[in-house]
């Protein structure tokens, strides 16, 4: 028997039987129970701070005197 023939019949059989089993393990790992907060902890952080206003240019600064012109804010949205 060549190498070519053995190592199809490999793939063929217990190969797939692997990869499969993977695949099942990974499903019962990201479904498992106890998991739901760290996925949706995970999937809220874009969302953690959206009431906060976005950093501008100069926040830093002093504060404005008297006749300036109020610094344009930019805030996140919703």
């Amino acid at each position: 028997m060549e190498l070519y023939t053995l190592l199809r019949e490999f793939a063929d059989s217990w190969m797939l039987l692997f990869l499969f089993t993977v695949f099942i393990g990974i499903i019962v790992w990201a479904f498992r129970p106890g998991s739901t907060k760290a996925y949706e902890d995970t999937a809220n952080i874009p969302f953690r701070h959206v009431d906060a206003p976005a950093p501008g240019k100069g926040s830093d600064a002093a504060a404005p005197r008297r006749g300036d012109k109020p610094a344009a804010t930019k805030e996140a949205r919703a």
